[in-house]
Protein backbone atom coordinates (compact mmCIF):
# COMPACT_ATOMS: atom_id res chain seq x y z
CA UNK A 1 0.00 0.00 0.00
CA UNK A 2 2.84 2.39 0.86
CA UNK A 3 4.42 1.66 -2.53
CA UNK A 4 1.12 2.39 -4.30
CA UNK A 5 0.72 5.66 -2.40
CA UNK A 6 4.33 6.51 -3.14
CA UNK A 7 3.90 6.01 -6.89
CA UNK A 8 0.51 7.76 -6.85
CA UNK A 9 2.13 10.74 -5.19
CA UNK A 10 4.90 10.78 -7.75
CA UNK A 11 2.32 10.54 -10.53
CA UNK A 12 0.44 13.54 -9.19
CA UNK A 13 3.67 15.52 -8.97
CA UNK A 14 4.51 14.63 -12.57
CA UNK A 15 0.98 15.61 -13.67
CA UNK A 16 1.24 18.96 -11.89
CA UNK A 17 4.64 19.57 -13.45
CA UNK A 18 3.28 18.71 -16.90
CA UNK A 19 0.36 21.12 -16.41
CA UNK A 20 2.77 23.85 -15.30
CA UNK A 21 5.04 23.15 -18.27
CA UNK A 22 2.15 23.37 -20.72
CA UNK A 23 1.00 26.56 -18.99
CA UNK A 24 4.44 28.11 -19.42
CA UNK A 25 4.78 26.83 -23.02
CA UNK A 26 1.34 28.12 -23.96
CA UNK A 27 1.38 31.09 -21.62
CA UNK A 28 0.58 33.63 -24.32
CA UNK A 29 -2.41 31.61 -25.55
CA UNK A 30 -3.67 31.07 -21.99
CA UNK A 31 -3.42 34.80 -21.23
CA UNK A 32 -5.21 35.70 -24.48
CA UNK A 33 -7.98 33.17 -23.80
CA UNK A 34 -8.46 34.63 -20.33
CA UNK A 35 -8.74 38.10 -21.88
CA UNK A 36 -11.24 36.87 -24.47
CA UNK A 37 -13.44 35.24 -21.82
CA UNK A 38 -13.58 38.50 -19.81
CA UNK A 39 -13.61 40.85 -22.80
CA UNK A 40 -17.14 42.13 -22.19
CA UNK A 41 -17.21 42.02 -18.40
CA UNK A 42 -18.62 45.03 -16.59
CA UNK A 43 -15.80 47.21 -15.34
CA UNK A 44 -13.39 45.86 -17.98
CA UNK A 45 -15.15 46.37 -21.29
CA UNK A 46 -14.25 50.05 -21.76
CA UNK A 47 -10.55 49.43 -21.19
CA UNK A 48 -10.60 46.21 -23.21
CA UNK A 49 -12.05 47.92 -26.28
CA UNK A 50 -9.04 50.25 -26.41
CA UNK A 51 -6.47 47.52 -25.70
CA UNK A 52 -7.53 44.65 -27.92
CA UNK A 53 -3.93 43.66 -28.62
CA UNK A 54 -3.91 42.12 -25.13
CA UNK A 55 -6.61 39.63 -26.13
CA UNK A 56 -5.73 38.98 -29.76
CA UNK A 57 -2.82 38.80 -32.15
CA UNK A 58 -2.62 41.99 -34.21
CA UNK A 59 -0.64 43.33 -37.14
CA UNK A 60 0.12 47.06 -37.49
CA UNK A 61 -0.48 48.98 -40.70
CA UNK A 62 2.14 51.70 -40.85
CA UNK A 63 1.14 55.30 -41.42
CA UNK A 64 2.56 56.96 -44.55
CA UNK A 65 5.28 59.59 -44.35
CA UNK A 66 4.09 63.15 -44.32
CA UNK A 67 1.28 65.02 -42.60
CA UNK A 68 -2.05 63.26 -41.98
CA UNK A 69 -5.42 64.39 -43.27
CA UNK A 70 -6.99 66.21 -40.35
CA UNK A 71 -10.64 67.20 -40.50
CA UNK A 72 -10.75 70.84 -39.32
CA UNK A 73 -12.76 71.82 -36.27
CA UNK A 74 -15.58 74.31 -36.75
CA UNK A 75 -18.03 76.04 -34.42
CA UNK A 76 -19.55 73.72 -31.83
CA UNK A 77 -23.08 72.63 -32.63
CA UNK A 78 -26.01 72.61 -30.23
CA UNK A 79 -26.74 68.99 -29.43
CA UNK A 80 -30.36 67.82 -29.56
CA UNK A 81 -32.57 67.21 -26.56
CA UNK A 82 -31.78 63.96 -24.78
CA UNK A 83 -28.19 63.77 -26.06
CA UNK A 84 -26.55 63.86 -22.61
CA UNK A 85 -28.81 61.10 -21.34
CA UNK A 86 -28.21 59.04 -24.48
CA UNK A 87 -24.40 59.02 -24.30
CA UNK A 88 -24.70 57.78 -20.72
CA UNK A 89 -27.27 55.08 -21.36
CA UNK A 90 -25.50 53.92 -24.53
CA UNK A 91 -22.07 53.84 -22.82
CA UNK A 92 -20.58 55.96 -25.59
CA UNK A 93 -16.78 56.04 -25.39
CA UNK A 94 -16.22 58.42 -28.29
CA UNK A 95 -18.25 60.41 -30.82
CA UNK A 96 -17.22 62.65 -33.71
CA UNK A 97 -19.80 64.60 -35.73
CA UNK A 98 -18.74 65.96 -39.13
CA UNK A 99 -20.65 68.37 -41.36
CA UNK A 100 -19.30 69.16 -44.84
CA UNK A 101 -15.84 67.97 -43.85
CA UNK A 102 -15.67 69.97 -40.60
CA UNK A 103 -15.85 68.52 -37.09
CA UNK A 104 -18.76 70.16 -35.29
CA UNK A 105 -18.78 67.98 -32.16
CA UNK A 106 -16.29 65.62 -30.53
CA UNK A 107 -16.48 63.98 -27.11
CA UNK A 108 -15.00 61.05 -25.17
CA UNK A 109 -17.42 60.47 -22.28
CA UNK A 110 -15.93 57.22 -20.94
CA UNK A 111 -12.26 56.62 -20.35
CA UNK A 112 -10.20 53.81 -18.92
CA UNK A 113 -8.75 55.22 -15.67
CA UNK A 114 -5.58 53.19 -16.25
CA UNK A 115 -4.85 55.10 -19.47
CA UNK A 116 -3.16 58.50 -19.44
CA UNK A 117 -2.83 59.08 -23.18
CA UNK A 118 -5.10 61.35 -25.22
CA UNK A 119 -8.51 59.63 -25.63
CA UNK A 120 -8.80 61.10 -29.13
CA UNK A 121 -5.73 59.16 -30.28
CA UNK A 122 -6.80 55.79 -28.90
CA UNK A 123 -7.70 53.12 -31.40
CA UNK A 124 -11.02 51.44 -30.67
CA UNK A 125 -12.29 48.11 -31.90
CA UNK A 126 -14.44 48.37 -35.00
CA UNK A 127 -16.34 45.14 -34.64
CA UNK A 128 -18.53 44.92 -37.74
CA UNK A 129 -17.68 48.42 -38.95
CA UNK A 130 -14.74 46.54 -40.49
CA UNK A 131 -17.17 44.93 -42.95
CA UNK A 132 -17.86 48.30 -44.58
CA UNK A 133 -14.13 48.95 -44.93
CA UNK A 134 -13.78 45.60 -46.70
CA UNK A 135 -16.61 46.60 -49.04
CA UNK A 136 -14.60 49.63 -50.18
CA UNK A 137 -11.47 47.51 -50.68
CA UNK A 138 -13.48 44.97 -52.64
CA UNK A 139 -14.78 47.67 -54.97
CA UNK A 140 -11.25 48.89 -55.65
CA UNK A 141 -9.99 45.39 -56.47
CA UNK A 142 -12.98 44.74 -58.72
CA UNK A 143 -12.34 47.96 -60.64
CA UNK A 144 -8.64 47.13 -60.95
CA UNK A 145 -9.48 43.77 -62.49
CA UNK A 146 -8.14 41.52 -59.74
CA UNK A 147 -11.67 40.10 -59.49
CA UNK A 148 -13.58 39.47 -62.70
CA UNK A 149 -17.21 39.65 -61.63
CA UNK A 150 -19.44 39.75 -58.58
CA UNK A 151 -21.32 36.83 -60.09
CA UNK A 152 -18.26 34.58 -60.05
CA UNK A 153 -18.55 31.62 -57.67
CA UNK A 154 -16.39 32.06 -54.59
CA UNK A 155 -14.75 28.72 -55.39
CA UNK A 156 -13.15 30.31 -58.48
CA UNK A 157 -10.81 32.16 -56.13
CA UNK A 158 -10.96 29.81 -53.12
CA UNK A 159 -10.90 26.17 -54.29
CA UNK A 160 -10.75 25.02 -50.65
CA UNK A 161 -14.46 25.92 -50.39
CA UNK A 162 -15.45 23.14 -52.80
CA UNK A 163 -17.51 20.70 -50.73
CA UNK A 164 -18.26 23.30 -48.05
CA UNK A 165 -21.51 25.16 -47.38
CA UNK A 166 -20.22 27.92 -49.68
CA UNK A 167 -19.73 25.74 -52.75
CA UNK A 168 -22.74 27.22 -54.60
CA UNK A 169 -22.35 30.84 -53.41
CA UNK A 170 -21.34 33.74 -55.63
CA UNK A 171 -19.37 36.78 -54.51
CA UNK A 172 -22.54 38.86 -54.71
CA UNK A 173 -24.33 36.41 -52.41
CA UNK A 174 -21.74 36.86 -49.66
CA UNK A 175 -21.46 40.61 -50.19
CA UNK A 176 -25.21 40.82 -49.55
CA UNK A 177 -25.23 38.36 -46.62
CA UNK A 178 -27.38 36.02 -48.71
CA UNK A 179 -25.25 32.88 -48.79
CA UNK A 180 -27.87 30.73 -47.04
CA UNK A 181 -25.13 29.24 -44.84
CA UNK A 182 -26.15 28.13 -41.36
CA UNK A 183 -24.25 30.17 -38.76
CA UNK A 184 -25.40 30.98 -35.21
CA UNK A 185 -24.77 34.70 -34.62
CA UNK A 186 -25.99 34.80 -30.99
CA UNK A 187 -23.32 36.80 -29.16
CA UNK A 188 -24.84 35.94 -25.78
CA UNK A 189 -24.68 32.15 -26.28
CA UNK A 190 -21.29 30.78 -25.23
CA UNK A 191 -21.61 27.86 -27.69
CA UNK A 192 -22.80 29.87 -30.70
CA UNK A 193 -20.75 29.79 -33.90
CA UNK A 194 -19.74 33.43 -33.51
CA UNK A 195 -18.36 32.78 -30.02
CA UNK A 196 -16.64 29.54 -31.04
CA UNK A 197 -14.98 31.55 -33.78
CA UNK A 198 -13.90 34.18 -31.25
CA UNK A 199 -12.22 31.55 -29.09
CA UNK A 200 -10.45 30.09 -32.13
CA UNK A 201 -9.23 33.59 -32.93
CA UNK A 202 -8.09 34.24 -29.37
CA UNK A 203 -6.16 30.96 -29.22
CA UNK A 204 -4.42 31.64 -32.53
CA UNK A 205 -6.34 29.00 -34.48
CA UNK A 206 -7.27 29.05 -38.17
CA UNK A 207 -10.25 31.10 -39.32
CA UNK A 208 -9.97 29.59 -42.81
CA UNK A 209 -10.30 26.08 -41.43
CA UNK A 210 -13.33 27.13 -39.39
CA UNK A 211 -14.98 28.52 -42.54
CA UNK A 212 -14.20 25.57 -44.80
CA UNK A 213 -15.56 23.12 -42.23
CA UNK A 214 -19.04 24.70 -42.33
CA UNK A 215 -21.32 22.33 -44.25
CA UNK A 216 -24.95 23.22 -43.44
CA UNK A 217 -27.25 25.61 -45.30
CA UNK A 218 -30.80 26.77 -44.60
CA UNK A 219 -31.59 28.30 -48.02
CA UNK A 220 -30.31 28.47 -51.57
CA UNK A 221 -27.70 31.19 -52.17
CA UNK A 222 -29.29 34.54 -53.05
CA UNK A 223 -32.75 33.41 -51.94
CA UNK A 224 -32.85 34.79 -48.39
CA UNK A 225 -31.03 37.55 -46.52
CA UNK A 226 -29.67 36.67 -43.10
CA UNK A 227 -26.90 38.53 -41.34
CA UNK A 228 -24.04 36.02 -41.28
CA UNK A 229 -20.66 37.38 -40.22
CA UNK A 230 -18.68 34.46 -41.59
CA UNK A 231 -19.79 35.58 -45.09
CA UNK A 232 -17.39 38.49 -44.69
CA UNK A 233 -14.52 36.13 -43.90
CA UNK A 234 -15.27 34.41 -47.21
CA UNK A 235 -14.86 37.78 -48.93
CA UNK A 236 -11.45 38.04 -47.32
CA UNK A 237 -10.57 34.57 -48.60
CA UNK A 238 -11.68 35.63 -52.11
CA UNK A 239 -9.47 38.73 -51.94
CA UNK A 240 -6.47 36.70 -50.83
CA UNK A 241 -7.11 34.06 -53.47
CA UNK A 242 -7.50 36.64 -56.24
CA UNK A 243 -4.43 38.70 -55.34
CA UNK A 244 -2.10 36.35 -53.47
CA UNK A 245 -1.66 39.09 -50.85
CA UNK A 246 -2.73 39.54 -47.20
CA UNK A 247 -5.73 41.77 -46.59
CA UNK A 248 -3.88 44.11 -44.16
CA UNK A 249 -1.32 44.91 -46.87
CA UNK A 250 -4.04 45.61 -49.42
CA UNK A 251 -6.24 47.56 -47.00
CA UNK A 252 -3.32 49.74 -46.02
CA UNK A 253 -2.13 50.32 -49.58
CA UNK A 254 -5.50 50.87 -51.25
CA UNK A 255 -7.61 52.52 -48.53
CA UNK A 256 -5.85 53.58 -45.32
CA UNK A 257 -2.66 55.08 -46.76
CA UNK A 258 -4.58 57.22 -49.28
CA UNK A 259 -6.82 58.34 -46.40
CA UNK A 260 -3.66 59.48 -44.54
CA UNK A 261 -5.03 58.70 -41.10
CA UNK A 262 -3.80 60.32 -37.88
CA UNK A 263 -3.36 57.21 -35.71
CA UNK A 264 -1.69 53.93 -36.64
CA UNK A 265 -4.35 51.30 -37.33
CA UNK A 266 -4.10 47.58 -36.63
CA UNK A 267 -5.87 44.44 -37.77
CA UNK A 268 -6.63 41.56 -35.42
CA UNK A 269 -5.33 38.32 -36.96
CA UNK A 270 -5.54 34.61 -36.34
CA UNK A 271 -2.56 32.37 -35.68
CA UNK A 272 -1.74 32.25 -39.38
CA UNK A 273 -1.64 36.02 -39.79
CA UNK A 274 -5.05 36.05 -41.51
CA UNK A 275 -6.94 39.26 -40.79
CA UNK A 276 -10.19 39.17 -38.83
CA UNK A 277 -11.89 41.08 -41.63
CA UNK A 278 -15.40 40.75 -40.26
CA UNK A 279 -14.68 42.82 -37.16
CA UNK A 280 -11.01 43.31 -36.34
CA UNK A 281 -9.94 46.83 -37.23
CA UNK A 282 -8.46 49.03 -34.49
CA UNK A 283 -8.90 52.68 -35.51
CA UNK A 284 -9.42 55.98 -33.68
CA UNK A 285 -12.74 57.86 -33.67
CA UNK A 286 -11.42 60.69 -35.83
CA UNK A 287 -10.15 58.22 -38.40
CA UNK A 288 -13.49 56.38 -38.45
CA UNK A 289 -15.02 59.78 -39.19
CA UNK A 290 -12.43 60.38 -41.92
CA UNK A 291 -13.41 57.11 -43.60
CA UNK A 292 -17.10 58.06 -43.36
CA UNK A 293 -16.32 61.47 -44.85
CA UNK A 294 -14.66 59.73 -47.82
CA UNK A 295 -17.76 57.62 -48.42
CA UNK A 296 -20.06 60.64 -48.00
CA UNK A 297 -17.90 62.46 -50.57
CA UNK A 298 -18.41 59.76 -53.17
CA UNK A 299 -15.09 57.99 -52.71
CA UNK A 300 -12.69 60.94 -52.35
CA UNK A 301 -10.84 62.41 -49.38
CA UNK A 302 -8.92 65.69 -49.47
CA UNK A 303 -8.90 65.58 -53.27
CA UNK A 304 -7.62 61.99 -53.43
CA UNK A 305 -9.89 59.49 -55.16
CA UNK A 306 -9.86 56.19 -53.31
CA UNK A 307 -12.78 54.30 -54.84
CA UNK A 308 -15.18 55.20 -57.63
CA UNK A 309 -18.45 56.97 -56.93
CA UNK A 310 -20.17 54.25 -58.96
CA UNK A 311 -19.03 51.63 -56.44
CA UNK A 312 -20.11 53.79 -53.49
CA UNK A 313 -23.57 54.19 -54.98
CA UNK A 314 -23.89 50.49 -55.86
CA UNK A 315 -22.57 49.22 -52.55
CA UNK A 316 -24.79 51.38 -50.33
CA UNK A 317 -27.97 50.69 -52.31
CA UNK A 318 -30.41 48.33 -50.49
CA UNK A 319 -29.99 45.49 -53.00
CA UNK A 320 -30.26 42.46 -50.70
CA UNK A 321 -33.60 40.62 -50.36
CA UNK A 322 -34.41 41.86 -46.89
CA UNK A 323 -37.84 42.43 -45.40
CA UNK A 324 -38.47 46.01 -46.60
CA UNK A 325 -40.21 47.14 -43.41
CA UNK A 326 -37.36 45.96 -41.18
CA UNK A 327 -33.96 46.70 -42.67
CA UNK A 328 -32.13 47.44 -45.88
CA UNK A 329 -28.75 45.96 -46.77
CA UNK A 330 -26.27 46.50 -49.58
CA UNK A 331 -22.71 45.25 -49.93
CA UNK A 332 -21.71 45.12 -46.25
CA UNK A 333 -23.60 48.36 -45.53
CA UNK A 334 -26.89 48.85 -43.67
CA UNK A 335 -29.64 51.11 -45.04
CA UNK A 336 -31.97 52.60 -42.38
CA UNK A 337 -35.66 51.82 -42.56
CA UNK A 338 -37.56 54.97 -43.50
CA UNK A 339 -34.37 56.76 -44.48
CA UNK A 340 -34.04 58.91 -47.57
CA UNK A 341 -31.69 58.19 -50.48
CA UNK A 342 -28.03 58.50 -49.53
CA UNK A 343 -28.48 57.55 -45.88
CA UNK A 344 -26.42 54.51 -44.89
CA UNK A 345 -24.50 53.20 -41.92
CA UNK A 346 -21.92 50.69 -40.81
CA UNK A 347 -22.70 48.99 -37.53
CA UNK A 348 -20.81 46.95 -34.96
CA UNK A 349 -21.85 45.15 -31.80
CA UNK A 350 -21.81 47.00 -28.48
CA UNK A 351 -22.79 50.27 -30.17
CA UNK A 352 -20.29 51.06 -32.93
CA UNK A 353 -21.63 53.21 -35.81
CA UNK A 354 -20.52 55.18 -38.82
CA UNK A 355 -23.72 56.95 -39.80
CA UNK A 356 -23.66 58.79 -43.14
CA UNK A 357 -26.19 61.19 -44.66
CA UNK A 358 -24.68 61.97 -48.06
CA UNK A 359 -27.20 64.64 -49.20
CA UNK A 360 -26.62 66.63 -45.98
CA UNK A 361 -22.86 66.01 -45.88
CA UNK A 362 -23.05 64.58 -42.34
CA UNK A 363 -20.98 61.78 -40.83
CA UNK A 364 -21.29 60.57 -37.23
CA UNK A 365 -18.68 58.13 -35.90
CA UNK A 366 -19.65 56.49 -32.61
CA UNK A 367 -17.75 54.03 -30.46
CA UNK A 368 -19.36 52.52 -27.40
CA UNK A 369 -19.19 49.69 -24.88
CA UNK A 370 -22.91 49.09 -24.43
CA UNK A 371 -23.44 45.68 -22.81
CA UNK A 372 -27.20 46.05 -23.43
CA UNK A 373 -26.84 46.52 -27.18
CA UNK A 374 -29.06 43.51 -27.93
CA UNK A 375 -31.94 44.64 -25.71
CA UNK A 376 -35.21 45.51 -27.46
CA UNK A 377 -35.35 49.12 -28.60
CA UNK A 378 -31.64 49.93 -28.09
CA UNK A 379 -30.74 50.09 -31.78
CA UNK A 380 -33.90 52.07 -32.56
CA UNK A 381 -33.03 54.53 -29.81
CA UNK A 382 -29.53 54.92 -31.23
CA UNK A 383 -30.88 55.56 -34.70
CA UNK A 384 -33.33 58.14 -33.41
CA UNK A 385 -30.51 60.04 -31.71
CA UNK A 386 -28.23 59.87 -34.77
CA UNK A 387 -31.05 61.29 -36.90
CA UNK A 388 -31.71 63.98 -34.31
CA UNK A 389 -28.04 64.99 -34.45
CA UNK A 390 -28.26 65.24 -38.24
CA UNK A 391 -31.41 67.37 -37.95
CA UNK A 392 -29.72 69.66 -35.42
CA UNK A 393 -27.15 70.56 -38.08
CA UNK A 394 -29.75 71.79 -40.60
Amino acid sequence: MKRILKWTGRGLIVLVLLILAVGIWKREQVVRLGSVLTLFDEGKIVGNFTAMEQAFLTTPMALPDGPPNVLPTGPAMDMPAGYAEWITSADVTGIVVVKDGTIRHEAYPLSDPARTDDPASRTRISWSLAKSYLSVLFGILLEEGAIDSLDDPVTKYVPELVGSAYEASTIRNVLQMSSGVTFDEDYLDFWSDINKMGRILGLGGSMDRFATELTETFAEPGETWKYTSIDTHILGMVIRGATGRPVPDLMNEKVLTPLRMQDEPRYITDGNGVAFVLGGLLISNRDYALFGHMVASGGTAFGQRIVSEAWIEESIAPSAKTEPDRVGYGYQWWVPVGGSEGQVFGRGIYGQYIYIDRPRGVVIAVNAADREFREAGVHSSNMEMLRAIVAALD
